[in-house]
């Protein structure tokens, strides 16, 4: 498939998880062995760099990444500040462009698409968790999982499927244990919960990629473990791939395999 046809494609239904969103969190969730996860490559990097300017001076940040992500795998990047993991994120999900290198999505070359092809290839494929949850603050828990598909549908689209995909939503939220705040809006939430609305957010499209940076990073430790728990769940029961940075050691020792950045490369054991 091309890469305009990945943009456009009527294919993407066929490659979306089947089975619909009904997820419970277990008491703790098992992590399977990676060998019997592996399967084609869904995501990669290829000779990433990328450079920051500060005025007359360049911040080299990516210095030459490789990283191939399997489907079904769950992938923790790990580093101090400033090593690049953010960056490599970013790049993975199409937010920024490389300086040199190459991005690839389902075999794809997916960095040089154009703007719009980008936003397409987000809202349908790569859901993306945030550090600071960013939700709309003017609109309910309700109203900000639904967004993605206000905006992927339009308009019309959308009020025509408005009771399907309200019930999609409510499926995913109960599924996070937020459905006594379905109507409560972001200030009255507490990070713990934001959170588990951003995933919410995250998954309404049915992606098959799921991007976080620093889930766990601005919760405290307990709440910290529950996010973990609906991203191993989500992994092992509905095969999601997921990509996650974080700083946090025993965080990222939960994923099947951890990579280390270190100044911009990945550091070789």
């Amino acid at each position: 498939m091309s890469n305009d046809s990945l943009a456009v494609s009527h294919e993407t239904e066929a490659m979306r998880h089947t089975g619909g969103p009904h997820i419970r969190v277990p008491q703790q969730q098992p992590k399977p062995s990676l060998a019997a996860k592996e399967h084609a490559v869904q995501i990669a990097a290829v000779g990433v760099e990328k450079i920051y300017h500060k005025g007359d001076t360049d911040i080299p940040v990516l210095r030459g990444v490789d990283l191939d992500v399997q489907q079904g795998e769950f992938l923790s990047i790990i580093g101090q500040s400033g090593s690049g993991k953010s960056t490599l994120l970013h790049l993975l999900g199409t937010l920024d462009a490389p300086d040199a290198g190459e991005v690839h999505f389902g075999g794809n070359r997916i960095d040089n698409l154009p703007s719009s092809s980008r936003d397409i290839l987000r809202n349908r494929h790569i859901g993306m968790v945030f550090q600071f949850y960013h939700l709309l603050p003017e609109l309910t828990l309700l109203e900000n999982v639904l967004t993605p598909l206000l905006i992927g549908q339009g308009i019309w689209r959308y009020w025509r499927q408005r009771r399907k995909n309200t019930q999609a939503a409510k499926e995913l939220i109960e599924m996070v244990g937020l459905s006594h705040r379905i109507k409560h809006k972001p200030r009255e939430l507490s990070g713990g919960e934001m959170q588990r609305a951003a995933i919410a957010r995250a998954l309404i499209a049915q992606p098959e990629v799921l991007l976080a940076d620093e889930p766990t990073g601005n919760l405290d430790k307990h709440t910290g473990k529950e996010i973990m728990a609906i991203l191993r769940t989500l992994n092992v029961e509905k095969n999601l791939t997921i990509v996650m940075v974080t700083h946090d050691g025993a965080i990222a020792e939960q994923a099947d395999r951890v990579i280390r950045l270190v100044d911009g490369r990945v550091a070789r054991a």
